[in-house]
């Protein structure tokens, strides 16, 4: 049997891109000789669909899709995932299903059995979990096809208090028992650079433990926070992985089974974590611009290393062209980081514009002068200036229809060290889930074989230069000492008590703690974040506004 595997881009709601994506592939793994081709969850309807589920005409599109893509498998059988509405007496009104088509019909279809309802999952929302358990026959081969989460009911957590056995049943365990051929994975697995090899490992155990070969097909691509490296993959029956599809890129492979039954372990040159986080930000920024039709992005540049970095990778996801940057000093703004914000434009070949904010502040203040009279200045004063370049950006984008992208990093999100109706707007974060220490990662990393990012942007202390000689040590501990803190507490989600670590003291600990949890709610108003972490700020990390914790 010649099985086809593909690693494709879907839009979430844009049936007639996916189903042609879907049928141009059958259609050329036919000519090729495939007999079977194989595609992710979900992959008709793009994932996550959310509330879309609950339209009787979303589904009613589905299944005359379905019906289309049907047609074309003539000679050659293809895996399809999308909603299947459940005809029994009771239970949600739909299974998420993986469906089979060949000699131009839908033959069989297979329902998911584990729905996962943690972190930014909310499956048991919309599906109906399935007790019922089939192989697929096909060409005298039985298949064990399975939905992503039916294969990871054993998974091991960052953290000490989640069971590592979240599910009382194990799908694979029950389709054992009828002796497939072959395990077929179809996931709609997104990214996050803290799971890349545990992954792996859930698939490559799954074929040792049951010493049969599988397959996993997964999808590539972003919608809106949630990004898909991909990494499809063909594993041996002794958990040897033979075939390992390419980071955040479409791929279509064809592999003959007994060639998988037999084949060697190959090496592969894995991507380092910091390559792999710049990668899949500049494919989220390119996705969100494209699937939304959206033309342009505009940044607001400071000389900063964060604004520095975002402007890098919207003019690697949409090319210089479409790229524009504000530049807003103020009186505090030092010469060297408008010189160096200039310098990085020109580098990128980005249009630029300066305002100077400064005339704007003083009429704001003397506006509140009667107000504040003898007042002492303070963070006000700051995020007046943060507001005032909030205004003009956002005038800039009404006006020439540019997209603004948040420029603020995970570190500063999460004590609240950002202004609401200020640096916090945007329509995308482009940053909100980059711990600090990795924006200067990145930052050296995109600056590998020439100098982009000016050197000075980099090796300058970081600073909102909101006030005469501000520094973020002033008010932050340095960023090596509160990333460690944030990372256990956030991704770990370790208690108080063992959150360890040079420099790192109780008293800090409780300090940084209580800025992450009195700051929750701005980040309510924040834009969404794209996700690169097991944890990211937004939908995945449901925290109450009011609470005290």
């Amino acid at each position: 049997m010649k099985i086809t595997l593909a690693q494709l881009n879907y839009h979430v709601g844009n049936f007639d891109r996916n189903s042609r994506l879907i049928i141009d592939t059958i259609n050329q793994a036919e000519n090729e000789g495939s007999d079977l081709v194989v595609f992710s969850e979900l992959s008709l309807t793009g994932y996550p669909p959310h509330d879309l589920l609950e339209y009787r005409e979303f589904i009613d599109n589905c299944n005359r899709y379905l019906e289309i893509i049907a047609g074309h498998c003539l000679s050659t059988g293809a895996i399809v995932g999308a909603p299947a509405i459940n005809m029994g007496e009771s239970g949600k009104k739909l299974f998420n299903a993986a469906w089979f088509l060949t000699d131009g019909k839908i033959k069989d279809v297979c329902f998911k059995s584990l729905l996962p309802t943690y972190d930014i999952f909310d499956e048991y929302r919309y599906f109906e979990p399935s007790t019922d358990f089939n192989i697929i026959e096909f060409k005298g081969k039985k298949l064990a096809v399975t939905i992503c989460e039916d294969l990871w009911d054993e998974q091991d957590f960052d953290h000490d208090f989640a069971s590592s056995r979240m599910y009382s049943i194990s799908p694979m365990e029950e389709l054992a028992k009828l002796h497939p051929d072959l395990i077929i994975n179809i996931s709609a697995s997104p990214f996050a650079y803290t799971r890349t090899e545990s992954k792996k490992e859930i698939f490559t155990a799954k074929a040792k433990s049951y010493r049969l070969p599988l397959i996993m097909v997964n999808q590539v691509g972003a919608n809106t926070d949630l990004i898909f490296e991909g990494n499809s993959m063909v594993v041996g029956p002794n958990g040897n992985i033979i075939s390992l599809f390419p980071d955040f890129r479409e791929h279509t492979e064809s592999f003959e089974l007994d060639n998988i039954i037999a084949g060697d372990n190959n090496s592969f040159n894995k991507a380092g974590k910091i390559s792999m986080i710049h990668d899949a930000l500049v494919l989220g920024v390119k996705d969100y611009f494209d699937k939304m039709e959206f033309n342009s992005a505009i940044v607001g540049l400071s000389g900063g290393i964060d604004s520095a970095l975002c402007l890098c990778i919207a003019s690697e996801a949409l090319g210089p062209s479409r790229v524009r940057a504000l530049l807003m000093p103020s009186m505090y703004s030092s010469r060297h980081s408008v010189n160096d914000a200039v310098e990085l434009c020109n580098n990128l070949k980005v249009s630029y514009d300066i305002i100077n904010i400064e005339d704007d502040f003083r009429s704001i203040e003397s506006s509140l002068s009667g107000i504040m009279k003898d007042m002492p200045a303070d963070t006000t004063e700051e995020n007046i200036q943060a507001r005032i370049r909030c205004i003009l950006l956002m005038a800039v984008s009404n006006k020439f229809g540019n997209i603004l992208l948040n420029t603020s990093n995970k570190s500063e999100t999460a004590v609240g060290y950002s202004t609401l109706y200020g640096d916090m707007a945007g329509s995308l974060s482009v940053l909100g889930d980059v711990y600090k220490t990795d924006i200067y990662r990145l930052a050296r990393h995109i600056n590998k074989k020439s100098e982009i990012i000016p050197i000075n942007i980099i090796n300058k202390a970081p600073s909102a230069e909101l006030s005469p000689g501000q520094k973020d040590s002033d008010s932050l501990p340095d960023y090596d000492v509160l990333d460690s803190i944030l990372y256990q507490y956030i991704e770990q989600q370790k208690p108080v008590r063992d959150i360890k670590g040079e420099k790192v003291s109780q008293e800090l600990v409780h300090r940084i703690i209580d800025m992450i949890n009195k700051n929750e709610y701005k980040r309510f108003q924040a834009p969404p974040i794209l996700r690169i972490s097991n944890k990211a700020f937004g939908h995945g990390r449901r925290m109450p506004l009011v609470a005290a914790w």
